[in-house]
């Protein structure tokens, strides 16, 4: 049985059994995660889920203590971590409504804590981050959207940038210059954080909107019309990968 942890902004009430769950409070050294963990048991694996921007959706991206939401999820001992993500379609081809399955990041954010290991008194981790996302996930999530029928990007770049407030249309040309795909808020540093305590962690885009100067719809109207669409498709694809793992 495989311990599962996904982090999301919302979805759990896609999945079975996710009403029951066991709520667990998991405070520790780095303070209060963004929310209870919530645990259930689905076929053979459990499920932790927790809610990146909190139970209410308050917390904004620049805001989320990410330190405390990975570790909660280190000290309760998952095996991996599946993140789901919205973000915006930069590139033609990713379109809103669909999802994408990133291999890479750029990183734009700053002022967060980057790191568990940011004390003088700490031994230094310099990880390798040549490969932000765990490879046998993203296989395994592939293979999940393939048997589901789930229609999604194999691969991109995610620019993550500081938020809360959305990118200018300069700034999306920018990041396309820089070779992103798709722009979102939530990636880093929870990403490599993930990566400094040894966990397998993998994105699921959820595109809601296509990024400033990339459509004539306004982006609010863009994120209401494909939001939940873009969760239900996430949902399917979980429940494969569940299934199939």
């Amino acid at each position: 049985m495989a311990r599962i942890a996904i982090i999301g902004g919302t979805g759990a009430e896609l999945f079975p059994h996710g009403q029951d769950a066991t709520e667990i409070s998991a405070a520790g050294k780095w303070g209060e995660p963004s929310s209870s963990l919530r645990l259930w048991t689905q076929g053979d694996h459990e499920i932790l889920f927790l809610c990146r921007h909190g139970a209410e959706g308050g917390i904004p991206p620049h805001r989320v203590n990410y330190r405390a939401n990975i570790a909660a999820l280190a000290e309760q001992g998952v095996d991996e971590i599946i993140a789901l993500n919205a973000v915006g379609g930069i590139v033609p081809g990713i379109v809103a409504g669909s999802l994408v399955i990133p291999g890479q990041l750029v990183d734009y954010t700053y002022g967060r804590a980057h790191s568990f290991f940011d004390s003088p008194n700490d031994r230094k981790q310099y990880i390798d981050f040549t490969e932000p996302y765990t490879q046998k996930i993203r296989d395994r999530l592939k293979q999940a959207a393939d048997a589901a029928g789930v229609t999604y990007t194999a691969s991109g770049v995610y620019g993550v940038t500081q938020g809360p407030r959305l990118e200018t249309a300069a700034e999306i040309d920018r990041l396309e210059r820089d070779g992103c795909s798709i722009v979102g808020m939530t990636s880093m540093p929870e990403a490599a954080l993930a990566r400094e305590v040894g966990l397998p962690y993998a994105c699921l885009g959820l595109v809601v909107n296509a990024a400033a100067g990339r459509s004539n719809t306004a982006i609010h109207q863009d994120i209401e019309r494909y939001l939940q669409s873009a969760v239900a498709l996430a949902g399917q694809l979980i429940l494969s990968y569940l299934a199939s793992r």
